[in-house]
């Protein structure tokens, strides 16, 4: 197992810093009635991106650089400009004043999550697709046909409002791998992920089935093509934040994955006027 050390973390963390940046680059553009935001500070971003929505907090901050309470400040009013929580992401390679001083100022565990990593190798081999099925290259094109696949395998009676519309923008993204499984000449999962070059990591991420063609090997087949494409991209270290005891990752953990620590997402309620 990787020796992860607060740099290696760094990098691990850009796997949900950078997408969240770019979804509200994107949203400012696509819908500005939104009003998200990005801001970089103590080596990291803050990000709005929607009241209610799950993209929007300060996530890689105080790694390379010791996150000090006046960087606090500025995240809280950043987010209190938002009308909206301040949610910062923490991990174990954090200082423990960090911690502390989160303590002091009365914030609480929003999500608990872990982070689990696998070293790349260009010259790695990969099974073919399972037989019956085609893996190819999802296209710009498809983006709301792929991301309702997601969607529905997440919320089979409909996406929470927030959710909907989320997983499109990925394919419009620099640096995106998405890849879709047909079989019988029908569209019936995909998953995604973004190479981050500047830290030489791919954050996996969007991956969905239709539940009449699961336990077939689809997302296997999916996750390798993705790992062979970042793999030729540069990068070093595929990245994965799941929810402990999901199916994303066992089926990760299958293809060599190892939790390199596990993280909180802590917030701090708006106070009411």
């Amino acid at each position: 197992m990787q020796f992860v050390d607060k740099a290696l973390a760094r990098r691990f963390e850009a796997v949900e810093e950078m997408p969240q940046v770019l979804y509200a680059r994107a949203f400012q553009k696509a819908r500005p009635e939104i009003g998200a935001a990005e801001e970089e500070i103590c080596g990291g971003h803050m990000v709005f991106a929607g009241l209610g929505s799950p993209i929007g907090r300060a996530t890689g901050i105080g790694l390379d650089r010791p996150l000090m309470a006046e960087d606090l400040d500025r995240v809280e009013a950043f987010y209190r400009s938002h009308q909206a929580p301040s949610q910062v992401d923490v991990c174990p390679l954090h200082d423990p004043s960090v911690f502390e001083m989160f303590k002091e100022r009365g914030y609480g565990i929003a999500e608990l999550n872990n982070v689990l990593c696998r070293k790349l190798d260009p010259e790695e081999k990969f099974p073919a697709a399972p037989a019956g099925a085609e893996i190819r290259r999802g296209r710009i094109e498809e983006a709301e046909e792929l991301s309702a696949i997601v969607e529905r395998a997440f919320f089979p009676d409909g996406a929470p409002e927030g959710f909907g519309g989320l997983i499109a923008p990925l394919y419009q993204m620099e640096g995106a791998q998405a890849y879709v499984a047909v079989v019988d000449g029908k569209k019936v999962a995909c998953g995604t992920g973004l190479v981050i070059p500047q830290h030489r990591v791919f954050g996996l991420g969007g991956a969905g089935t239709q539940l009449e063609y699961r336990r077939r090997g689809l997302q296997t087949a999916l996750l390798r093509a993705r790992l062979a494409a970042a793999a030729d991209a540069g990068c070093e270290y595929a990245v994965i934040v799941t929810q402990g005891g999901t199916t994303s990752q066992r089926n990760c953990e299958r293809l060599g994955f190892r939790v390199a620590y596990s993280k909180v997402t802590v917030i701090k309620k708006l106070e009411a006027s």
